[in-house]
């Protein structure tokens, strides 16, 4: 078992699971592609990135994860920085935003390829550009599509959560990764 991420979030929900993996970076370009909505684009990258996992282990089953926040039909990634992660979240203030996060399951071996989409309909609290400040400087989520970090202090910004898989929204959604590890052959409780 691989997990093609870099991500300490995807990592730690991995673990949840009990079973032996490894960790491998994917290496792919996640540039948007013109016209690519964001549910698209979050398909798009987690495929790939199992896909470039796998061709380095062939035999394993390599998980692919990937999110994008989803701003009525405008995908807003990663921040990278505090500008950006502000803006990001004034922009959402009070509006229902929907984290497609997107994971994949490549066996070259034995053929198996699946990917599947777990949409979380989020609504933010009509934030003040004060609470907004004060929630960057806390937790520095530039690392997190949306700037929301609701594993933390991020669960503050929110009225509301909407979603069947409560792993989803922190990166790595288990239920639709432990189907699709049991429909690939993984023993989960062996």
């Amino acid at each position: 078992m691989v997990l093609g991420s870099t991500s300490v979030y995807r990592r730690e929900l991995m673990a949840r699971l009990r079973i032996p993996f490894e960790v491998a970076a994917p290496d792919v370009d996640e540039t948007p592609q013109p016209g690519e909505t964001p549910e698209a684009l979050a398909r798009r990258l987690a495929l790939a990135k199992a896909r470039a996992v796998a061709a380095r282990y062939p035999q394993a089953a390599v998980i692919g994860s990937d999110q994008v926040a989803d701003l009525e039909g405008e995908p807003l990634g990663k921040p990278g920085t505090h500008a950006r992660a502000a803006q990001q979240l004034q922009r959402m203030r009070g509006r229902m935003v929907v984290f497609q996060t997107a994971v994949a399951v490549v066996c070259l071996d034995s053929g198996f390829e699946q990917v599947e989409i777990a949409p979380v309909r989020v609504r933010f609290r009509d934030l003040g550009d004060d609470e907004i400040e004060a929630y960057l400087r806390a937790e520095t989520p530039y690392d997190c599509a949306g700037s929301a970090k609701s594993e933390g202090l991020g669960i503050t910004l929110l009225a509301s959560i909407d979603n069947d898989d409560p792993t989803a929204l922190v990166g790595l959604p288990l239920i639709r990764t432990s189907r699709m590890l049991r429909a690939a052959g993984v023993r989960l409780l062996a």
